[in-house]
């Protein structure tokens, strides 16, 4: 007889401790998103509730939730963002070298077809800069 009540003390007790165990269990996701600061703990608050209904079948879909987000970078996101604008800035500075680069060319190539159809001014330039380089030297 005291075995019997002895089991039904057991039982009873496991299926108090099992029952308090889930409800604390459940929560485990609000308490991360409330630590980590997530702009929708409310919502997994109810979503954890709502878990509890349906023997936690949400439950490790809230918890990935609730640690995608974190205050410091946000989703994750913004990095990609981030870089994006780097890459963009970097692709405008390499725009603008390059339209220098062409007109820099541009400039040499009127020098030269103009050398071309002008040897006598070609010649004087050129000594020019020979006697400038000279100077420097």
């Amino acid at each position: 007889m005291f075995l019997d009540y002895f089991a039904l003390g057991v039982l009873l007790f496991v299926v108090v401790v099992i029952f308090y165990g889930v409800i604390a269990i459940h929560d485990i996701p609000y308490e991360i998103a409330k630590k980590r600061n997530h702009p929708q703990q409310d919502a997994l608050h109810i979503a954890g509730w709502v878990s509890l209904f349906t023997l936690h079948v949400l439950w490790p879909f809230l918890w990935i939730w609730a640690t995608l987000y974190r205050e410091d970078r946000g989703w994750g996101f913004g990095t990609v963002v981030k870089r994006e604008l780097e890459l963009e800035e970097k692709v405008k500075e390499l725009s603008a070298n390059l339209l220098e680069l062409e007109n820099r060319l541009q400039a040499l190539e009127l020098d030269k077809s103009a050398a071309a159809q002008n040897p006598a001014h070609a010649q004087a330039q050129t000594q020019a800069q020979t006697q400038a380089q000279g100077g420097e030297a």
